[in-house]
């Protein structure tokens, strides 16, 4: 392993410094452009947030191989070393489902306060599309926003982040340019998001890397970090007629469940999955090895609940 990360690195180093002409980076789609895959731009074009603190992943590392791993886009690297384990079509197009719930945790992160009390919309309550995972939260329920913030990214309720994007921005319209918006700001300029939750829309997409590079800045939040680590959450709200109503909600990480063991000498922290139809099923990780390294794994459009968590432990392995 110590001779194939040099390997890693030194390519990493060739890709920052430039040293052929034909190196690529990926810029932004037209925003009229709404297929998936993904488009090359030359190194002389790259924007300015490819800086020393961020892993960059070359053409030469983003087409590894492992019949292990069949989902359409893999990554683990190890994010205290900036060395790149595994990684395969990180820069494609890519429905994210409930992945989604990450950029609105940093939206709220960043911009909203925790203490705020957001009263339930009708919208948020009476959200119908068939499989949306719902907290059940009822038109005039109200909740505050970091009881709101652990139903998005413990159970993935999506009434939870309809309610966050009303309250944050006005309308879920509102919301998804500040999404985009901050997105950007983390340097996710591949994304492209026009609602909270992740159910589908055909303009709703990120990358492997995209989701990296927000989940990256996500892990400097130490309350993000005590909310992935729970494998349950007993949210406090009242009704509409004032009366404490109580819900509990159990994780979805199979990992902190204890349905799924990870490798010795891994401790996985915490994560976010998400499943669509069109996204199949999908989840980050943020793990530590015996040497308090962290470690950033992904996996998008697996074929089942399943394969998913069995091709994630799998990625983990490579920590040694």
């Amino acid at each position: 392993m110590i001779k194939k990360n040099c390997i890693y690195i030194i390519l990493s180093l060739t890709f920052l410094t430039g040293c052929s002409n034909s190196s690529k980076v990926l810029l932004p789609y037209s925003e009229t452009d709404n297929l998936l895959g993904y488009v090359n731009y030359m190194d002389s074009e790259a924007p300015d947030f490819f800086a020393s603190d961020l892993t960059v992943i070359p053409d030469e590392l983003n087409h590894m191989a492992d019949s292990d791993i069949t989902a359409t886009s893999a990554l683990i690297l190890n994010a205290s070393d900036d060395v790149v384990l595994y990684a395969d079509n990180v820069y494609e197009r890519m429905y994210p489902a409930s992945l989604t719930k990450l950029i609105t945790a940093f939206v709220v992160l960043k911009n909203a306060d925790l203490t705020d009390t957001v009263t339930v919309s009708y919208n948020a309550s009476h959200i119908t599309e068939s499989g949306a995972k719902l907290c059940g939260f009822k038109e005039g329920d109200k909740i505050n926003m970091e009881a709101l913030l652990n139903c998005l990214l413990i159970y993935s309720g999506n009434d939870a982040g309809i309610a966050i994007a009303e309250h944050v921005g006005g309308t879920v319209e509102g919301f998804a340019k500040i999404m985009n918006e901050t997105a950007k700001s983390a340097g996710a300029i591949h994304s492209n998001f026009v609602n909270p939750h992740g159910l589908h829309d055909d303009k709703h997409y990120t990358t492997a890397y995209d989701l990296y590079l927000i989940f990256n800045k996500l892990i400097e939040y130490d309350k993000f970090l005590s909310i992935i680590n729970q494998n349950n959450y007993t949210a406090v709200y009242q009704d509409a007629s004032g009366k404490e109503q109580t819900k509990e909600f159990l994780t979805t990480n199979r990992y902190l469940k204890g349905t799924e063991e990870a490798p010795g000498g891994v401790t996985v922290i915490g994560g976010k999955t998400g499943t669509t139809r069109k996204a199949g099923n999908c989840l980050i990780l943020y793990s530590k090895d015996s040497q308090d390294k962290s470690y950033i794994s992904l996996l998008l459009q697996a074929d089942s609940g399943n394969s998913l968590f069995s091709q994630m432990t799998h990625l983990l392995e490579l920590i040694d």
